[in-house]
């Protein structure tokens, strides 16, 4: 493989989520006190692999973060690039304002774990409980521990939607594969 050396310059780092962000995007599913919501997200990071920690931080002024804080629980949906214009409406609109399953079409599903809904159109739904409350009050970064994980059969790769900044999106695409490099001890 050619070894290539990059001419770098300054870049505002107020915007370096372009290149640290590009896990896929997720719809957190939440309910409480007979209100529900979607959001859509584009930052969150594994924390820990048993028990299975994921940490992100939803804005206090997000209609979710009260539905969260208070209920401990929600749901964090994969969908896919079929979904897109789903996925940017959901994120543009105000959950007090409107019901989104309903606005978006969207069915809500009961989880074994928690009573947040899930969405049944996403490939994959992570039913989640809050595991450490204490950076929300100074960060709003919440610590959910995945206590139970519905994933689709098929397809083996789904082609997700990552976002890089600045309305731009990418799509899952090539994988590359390297089994006789993996070494699960190293996890």
């Amino acid at each position: 493989m050619r070894r290539r050396n990059y001419r770098k310059s300054d870049f505002p780092v107020s915007m370096i989520r372009k290149y640290l962000e590009p896990g896929p995007i997720v719809l957190v599913s939440s309910g409480w006190n007979g209100k529900s919501n979607i959001m859509t997200m584009g930052w969150h990071t594994v924390l820990e692999f048993t028990p299975s920690l994921v940490g992100c931080i939803i804005s206090e002024g997000n209609f979710s973060f009260n539905l969260i804080r208070m209920s401990r629980e929600c749901v964090i949906n994969i969908p896919t690039v079929d979904m897109m214009e789903k996925i940017i409406a959901i994120g543009n609109s105000s959950g007090s304002e409107k019901d989104k399953f309903k606005a978006f079409n969207l069915t809500p599903e009961n989880g074994s774990e928690v009573k947040a809904p899930m969405i049944r159109e996403c490939y994959a739904s992570f039913e989640c409980r809050i595991s450490d409350d204490r950076l929300i009050n100074d960060y709003n970064f919440f610590i959910f521990e995945v206590l139970r994980a519905h994933v689709a059969d098929f397809p083996k790769y789904p082609r997700t939607v990552h976002y890089r900044g600045e309305g731009i999106f990418m799509v899952s695409g090539k994988h590359v594969s390297f089994p006789e490099k993996f070494k699960p001890e190293n996890l």
